[in-house]
C-alpha cells in the first residue's frame, strides 16, 4: 500500500466529541485512505527545540488544553505505540542531520487523537508522534518531510496536524456560523491555490508572499505540519475545502501524493 501524506487542520479540541462537517469529512477521508500499517503524528502541540519522537508501547491521552467542559477531559484515545516505526523515522532523519531523540513516556496529544478519534475510532493502529521545531520555519520541516518520504511506500500514513489559518486573537464568539474574516479567505485561497498548482517555493516563502501571513499565524506552529506532509507527499495537492470555525480557524485539509491500495 502507498498512502498519500496528508495534512488536516484539527481546530478547538471539542471536536472530538462533535457531530459536524469537519468531524464527517476525517470518518469519510479514512474510508478513501484505508487502514495503514502505522500512523507518524506530526502535530502541532509537540513544538520542541530538536527533533524528538515518541517510543512508548501505548501513547496515553494528553489532555493539552484547558477551560473546556469536564466531559472532553474524560475523553480516552490510546493506540498502541510504534516503536518500530520510531527507529525508521530515526534512521531517515539521521540521513539529513536530523536524528531525532526519542522519548518513551510521552503520549499523544489532541493535534493527533481529536482527528484519529473519527478517522480510526477503534484506536488499534499504531502510532508514533514527531515533534516540530516552529522557530525554523517552512523549508526546515520541508526537508523533515521529504526525507519521510519513503514511508509512505511502507503503508505509514504521515499525517500532519495544524491549522491552514489559525489566529485565536481574533476568534468569532457570536455562536452563530460565523463566515471566514476577509484576511482570513484570503490566506486561505493563496495557500490553495499554491498547493494545487505545484508551488512549492511560494509556499515556502509564503511568509514574504501570501496576504497577511502573520495576521493567519502569529505564530508558526499551526502550518509547519503542513510542509512535512507536503514534503512527504509532493506537490500539487488535492484540497479537501471545509472552510472555517468561528470566523478565523481554517479548517481545509490536503492530500499529497498518490495512492494505491
Amino acid at each position: 500500500m502507498t498512502l498519500p501524506a496528508v495534512f488536516l487542520s484539527h481546530g478547538a479540541p471539542t471536536l472530538a466529541t462533535a457531530n459536524n462537517v469537519f468531524t464527517h469529512a476525517w470518518s469519510e477521508l479514512a474510508v478513501v485512505l484505508g487502514r495503514p500499517a502505522a500512523i507518524l503524528v506530526v502535530s502541532a502541540h509537540w513544538d520542541t527545540p530538536f527533533t524528538a519522537i515518541t517510543t512508548a508501547e501505548r501513547l496515553g491521552t494528553i489532555h493539552d488544553f484547558a477551560g473546556f467542559p469536564e466531559a472532553l477531559y474524560r475523553v480516552r484515545y490510546e493506540p498502541p505505540g510504534a516503536p518500530a516505526l520510531a527507529r525508521r523515522v530515526q534512521e531517515l532523519l539521521v540521513g539529513i542531520g536530523q536524528g531525532p531523540s526519542v522519548d518513551p513516556d510521552r503520549g499523544i496529544d489532541h493535534g493527533g487523537w481529536v482527528p484519529l478519534r473519527w478517522m480510526y475510532p477503534d484506536a488499534d493502529i499504531p502510532v508514533a508522534q514527531l515533534s516540530v521545531q516552529s522557530e525554523l520555519g517552512a523549508r526546515h520541516h520541508l526537508e523533515i518531510g521529504r526525507a519521510l518520504a519513503p514511508l509512505r511506500e511502507e503503508g505509514v500514513l504521515v499525517l500532519g496536524s495544524g491549522g491552514i489559518v489559525h489566529n485565536l486573537g481574533e476568534l468569532d464568539w457570536s455562536g452563530e456560523a460565523a463566515a471566514p474574516f476577509p484576511w482570513a479567505a484570503a490566506f486561505n485561497e493563496w495557500m490553495a491555490a499554491k498547493a494545487e498548482a505545484g508551488a512549492v517555493e511560494d509556499l515556502v516563502a509564503y511568509r514574504e508572499k501570501a496576504p497577511q501571513p502573520a495576521r493567519a499565524h502569529p505564530t508558526e506552529e499551526h502550518l509547519v505540519p503542513f510542509f512535512v506532509a507536503l514534503g512527504a507527499g509532493g506537490a500539487p495537492a488535492r484540497r479537501l475545502a471545509l472552510g472555517f470555525d468561528m470566523g478565523s480557524l481554517g479548517m481545509d485539509g490536503y492530500a499529497f501524493g498518490e495512492w494505491r491500495g
